[in-house]
């Protein structure tokens, strides 16, 4: 057992933005495509947190031309380029799946004045 937790030790990212459930990030995630390799943004909310150490994982929430979409992340994954946190969310719970029935002014998660 020691020697998978030093291995994984190894694995995790020391630039990790501290952030939590409600608020909005942006994810440059990594694509490649044949021998092309790009960045592409994901901004969303962060509805949900799970894991520790590197098998950490976050999910976020966006809308798509009226469609909402959910992607997961590894929060130690190298195909991160870069995590911002472009706004902080007041929420009182740790998951927040009823996003997903709310629409426009419902689904938004009120700001976060004092950090």
């Amino acid at each position: 057992m020691d020697l998978i937790r030093q291995i994984e030790n190894e694995q995790i990212t020391k630039e990790v933005p501290s952030f939590s459930t409600g608020d909005t990030v942006q994810v440059h995630y990594r694509i490649i495509e044949g021998s092309r390799e790009r960045v592409q943004v994901f901004e969303g909310t962060v509805i949900k947190v799970q894991g520790e150490g590197v098998r950490q994982t976050f999910t976020v929430r966006r809308l798509s031309y009226g469609v909402g979409v959910e992607r997961t992340f590894l929060v130690h994954s190298p195909r991160i380029a870069k995590l911002v946190v472009t706004r902080r969310g007041k929420t009182r719970r740790a998951k927040l799946f009823y996003i997903r029935d709310r629409q426009g002014k419902a689904a938004k998660v009120k700001e976060r004045t004092n950090y």
